[in-house]
């Protein structure tokens, strides 16, 4: 069997999805600019049952009604607020609140479309370029376990303390965020642990495909 190929859109923000066969896995790229993670997955979804959600853009942010905004910024009402805010000012209240009302009813939709079934896993592949790293993120982790010969760049979050546990003794960096905070950045990692299913980002620097390639098979080597 080949890949079949088809597409979804969340409010117009359009994305290819690339399946093969039946799994409860499914990944994500979300930002357009990550290309290691992008080369990455729609090689790995050729050999490896699932689906791909990959987004159709080569920017980071992507236009959203009048002004851009990062997608991974919009799966929660605040968040959401906070992004359509950071690329324009200058709002009628009106309009900044039709949009915010049409990502809210699409919203639903689309993450039940990108998130498996009752059990299954998310796998979402992020690459990093501007510094960010894992001391980032630890402020608002319940767990974690940072290696010293690791780059702190490259990094696994989790939202399922399970996966972590099976994480936490390998070789890379790894964070736990298994609280959900009710005013956060709307990222789909704080949507996917509010609806209680399992997610795991791999973040890797930009470029590192063997990195990311490695720690993509080290995580599903080690949860199966």
């Amino acid at each position: 069997m080949g890949i079949d190929i088809s597409e979804i859109s969340y409010s117009g923000i359009h994305f290819q999805v690339q399946k093969n066969g039946l799994s409860n896995t499914n990944y994500i790229v979300i930002h357009g600019d990550e290309e290691t993670a992008k080369i990455l997955i729609k090689d790995h979804i050729k050999t490896n049952l699932g689906k791909a959600f990959i987004i159709k853009s080569k920017n980071r942010e992507v236009t959203l009604g009048p002004t851009i905004v990062d997608p991974n910024r919009i799966f929660s009402k605040s968040g959401a607020r906070k992004a359509l805010k950071n690329f324009k000012t200058d709002w009628n209240p009106n309009e900044l609140n039709k949009l915010l009302l049409n990502l809210e009813k699409n919203r639903n939709d689309f993450l039940f479309n990108i998130f498996p079934g009752e059990g299954g896993l998310l796998i979402a592949l992020h690459n990093n370029f501007r510094g960010y790293n894992v001391n980032d993120e630890l402020k608002n982790s319940q767990l974690y376990s940072i290696k010293n010969n690791q780059n702190p760049r490259d990094f696994i979050l989790c939202t399922n303390i399970k996966d972590y546990e099976k994480l936490k003794n390998g070789p890379y960096n790894i964070v736990l965020q298994s609280k959900v905070e009710t005013n956060n950045n709307g990222s789909l990692s704080w949507a996917a642990l509010k609806y209680g299913v399992r997610y795991i980002n791999i973040e890797t620097r930009l470029g590192w495909l063997s990195q990311q390639k490695k720690m993509l098979h080290f995580v599903e080597r080690s949860i199966k």
